[in-house]
């Protein structure tokens, strides 16, 4: 399975994870009444069930990252081929960006748009470590065909118990940028929650780590392995979230 195939995997899945989570929160705000609660939980519930669908979806073909901080730790452990890391990123930037756009135009809303949402603090840059470093403990301890359902449990967790809401992911925290509605954030808000979740991801790939008894193990049976399993000769494994 050539690169190009993948990054249109990566920049697809992306595109259709942020329409989900921007699209979901623009029709929970507009039936919510203004009960931010059920807005929230209805924003949740999508998000949980749409990402389930997406890693399923597209882990055979990309391995279904849809996040740069998943990406870089997959290339730390070689998982992922170092020269892939950056178009991997680049693809699900433009996805998450794209995914925003099509939202605005599901409901008929300006296309171009900036958020206005501040997101700061040191609670939400705590919260976003936190958020991160157990999305990347679930994906890399996750036993092999359960990634999908424990990953989009554990956002659909973190959505409640993080004071950011959970985005544990640059990706999203870019896309998020381009829609001022529900999910949205200021893209001065952005840069402190990204770096959050850098730090996050390298404290998670450490907790794995101190767990681990090999600190590279060979090959992966996870959702993660079709990254870059194909071309290390390891094609057996790589249907993991089958």
């Amino acid at each position: 399975m050539d690169l190009p195939r993948k990054l249109a995997g990566e920049a697809l899945g992306t595109a259709l994870l942020l329409a989900i989570v921007i699209g979901s929160g623009i029709m929970a705000e507009r039936l919510a009444g203004g009960n931010v609660a059920v807005a929230l939980l209805a924003n949740t519930l999508a998000t949980v069930g749409g990402l389930y669908i997406l890693i399923e979806v597209f882990g055979p073909i990309s391995g279904a990252h849809f996040n740069p901080a998943v990406s870089a730790v997959m290339a730390w452990r070689d998982e992922l081929p170092k020269a892939a890391l950056l178009p991997y990123i680049a693809a699900q930037l433009l996805g998450a960006m794209l995914g925003a756009w099509l939202a605005h135009a599901m409901f008929d809303l300006p296309i171009l748009q900036f958020s206005t949402k501040m997101r700061t603090g040191t609670g939400q840059w705590i919260a976003e470590a936190v958020a991160t470093a157990g999305l990347l403990l679930v994906i890399l301890r996750a036993p092999a065909g359960r990634a999908a359902a424990m990953v989009a449990s554990y956002i659909g967790a973190a959505y409640w118990f993080t004071a950011s809401t959970s985005f544990a992911n640059p990706a999203a925290a870019f896309g998020r940028m381009f829609s001022d509605s529900f999910a949205g954030i200021a893209p001065a808000s952005a840069p402190g929650f990204v770096l959050a979740q850098l730090v996050g991801a390298a404290t998670g790939l450490a907790i794995h780590n101190a767990f681990e008894t090999r600190r590279h193990p060979a090959g992966h049976p996870n959702v993660i392995e079709a990254s870059g399993s194909v071309e290390a000769g390891t094609a057996g494994q790589q249907t993991g979230v089958r």
